[in-house]
């Protein structure tokens, strides 16, 4: 999964926010809903210009992030 294709950054977006390209849907609004339970499908259906692919995205971008911090790199 290349996240770099999927995920953007740019300040004049959310605030700078990491968010799935296209959208003004953040990696972190994806976390939560699937923290707090939503389902993947629960999310298409809520968000329809999301994609599985997507919401995977979100998860390896936030799982790359995570190793960085926990690596110094």
């Amino acid at each position: 999964m290349d996240a770099d294709q999927r995920i953007v950054i740019d300040p004049s977006i959310r605030f700078g926010k990491p968010v799935v390209r296209g959208t003004r849907i953040t990696v972190e609004d994806v976390l939560s809903y699937l923290a707090g339970g939503m389902t993947e499908g629960e999310i298409l259906s809520d968000f329809p210009q999301l994609s599985s692919e997507d919401i995977r995205a979100c998860l390896a971008f936030a799982a790359e992030r995570e190793r960085r911090l926990a690596t110094g790199f």
